[in-house]
């Protein structure tokens, strides 16, 4: 639908289906084994100390520093606290690899010694928790992990590293936030990109699936005007509460009355926002929407039905033309479509070191939506593979099976645990499938 990139020839790189040799393996896994501790410490610390998007200083600094001490050049800054890390070694791919660092506006629940109990003020005056309930924490010790993996074997492989940063995942800003700031002027074209998330299978588990994977996004504002007044007076003003009220019924007939209901569509109301007191109609009224969907023409409905709905309530609540509801687009993402080729030969490097068994190719494609795909940039056709780490106590994960539940929790849910184990496993996965996409001879 979107069109499938193919793997180019990469005359001096080791193909990804290729077996890594078993020395190289063992060596590999020795050092983030004796990593392990050090990298549990900074795992830990990460998401005591979690970030929201675009002020991930802490974290960003963090990425800096350890990433300079291994010896790559690093430019900082992009798209505000975004860093690019370059290691050149040789002749061979280019191949880069990106860590979302920031948390979310969630309030932890987990009960972990090394809980987040962070709060913020945002900047629009709202106080929110801050946690990291989606991995982004994991995601950047298993990039630090990895390269200190790689820098310890340098003799044994070569190419140019590319690690990227990236801040504002969450609000799927960040990677064009990067890219609109200059990155292309920073690092070299990357001959094939990967990235890794966390996912709530149990330890050991990885999944590496051909095709669409995650959904295209849009985070939408609907600003409801009204006309305030008392709140025993209703007749003499004009509610923004109810437009906004009625609103968030209506949507929900979009997806089921206008979407052909074999196509993926998704729209959620993550918040009303309105007024102060018990007795004061306000004058304005915020809904925060957010859409999925992988068929563009999908997205066209349901942007198009959000504004029709929207103005319709205005105007049956007596609202003037100059007085609509204002639609603002925030951020969004296209959908996330693994290349073919790619995942299918990571799917069978990465079985030949961690068990065929423990590989995943054919994981349904989620409504879930990332923007590491807009990292790309001026370079649509880059190959591409996203990959989906288990991070699960196994014997949790197998006590939410047995209850009948997919999974033990979800991303963005107050209790989403990373098992400690899964922070050298992860690590040694991305070391890994980089050493599988970079020249490394037989």
């Amino acid at each position: 639908m979107w069109g499938v990139s193919t793997l180019p020839e990469i005359a001096s790189g080791q193909h990804p289906a290729d077996p890594l040799p078993a020395d190289l393996i063992a060596d590999v896994a020795a050092v983030i084994d004796e990593d392990a501790e050090r990298l549990v410490d900074m795992f830990k610390d990460i998401h005591r100390n979690p970030e929201l998007g675009f002020a991930e200083v802490r974290t960003a600094r963090i990425v800096e520093l350890g990433l300079q001490n291994l010896g790559f050049d690093i430019t900082k800054g992009i798209g505000t606290t975004g860093i690019a890390a370059i290691y050149r070694n040789g002749d061979g791919p280019v191949v880069m690899y990106r860590a979302d660092m920031d948390a979310n506006a969630v309030e932890e629940e987990t009960g972990l010694d090394y809980a987040s109990d962070v709060r913020v003020t945002r900047e629009d005056g709202t106080e929110v928790p801050v946690a990291h309930m989606c991995g982004h924490d994991a995601h950047v010790t298993w990039m630090l992990g990895m390269a200190n993996a790689l820098i310890s074997v340098k003799d044994r492989w070569s190419g140019t590293l590319v690690l990227i940063g990236q801040p504002a995942e969450e609000p799927i800003t960040g990677a064009k936030a990067m890219v609109d700031d200059g990155l292309y002027n920073f690092i070299p074209k990357p001959d094939v990109f990967i990235g890794m998330h966390t996912a709530p299978g149990p330890v050991g588990v990885v999944v590496s699936s051909p095709g669409p994977r995650m959904a295209g996004t849009d985070q939408v504002d609907i600003v409801f005007h009204g006309v305030g007044g008392h709140g025993s007076m209703p007749q003499r003003a004009k509610d923004p509460v109810l437009m906004a009220a009625m609103a968030v019924v209506e949507f929900q007939t979009i997806v089921s009355r206008m979407i052909d209901p074999q196509q993926t569509a998704v729209l959620t109301v993550g918040s009303i926002q309105a007024g102060a007191d018990n007795n004061v109609i306000p004058s304005e009224a915020l809904v925060k929407a957010n859409l999925r969907w992988y068929d563009p023409a999908v997205r066209e409905t349901m942007l198009t039905a959000v504004k029709s709905v929207s103005e319709g309530i205005a105007r049956t609540y007596g609202m003037p033309e100059d007085q609509m509801p204002e639609i603002i687009m925030k951020g969004g993402s296209s959908p996330l479509v693994n290349s073919t080729e790619l995942a299918e030969q990571m799917a069978v490097s990465l079985g030949a070191v961690l068990g065929e068994e423990n590989i995943v190719t054919d994981l349904p494609r989620a409504t879930g939506s990332e923007d590491v795909q807009l990292l790309k940039g001026p370079y649509p056709d880059m190959p591409f593979n996203y990959l989906l780490v288990g991070i699960a106590d196994p014997e949790v994960y197998a006590a939410a099976r047995a209850r009948g539940e997919d999974f033990p929790f979800s991303p963005h849910n107050p209790n989403y645990i990373v098992d400690l184990a899964a922070i050298p496993h992860g690590a040694k996965v991305a070391a890994y499938a980089m050493l599988g996409l970079l020249n490394v001879p037989a």
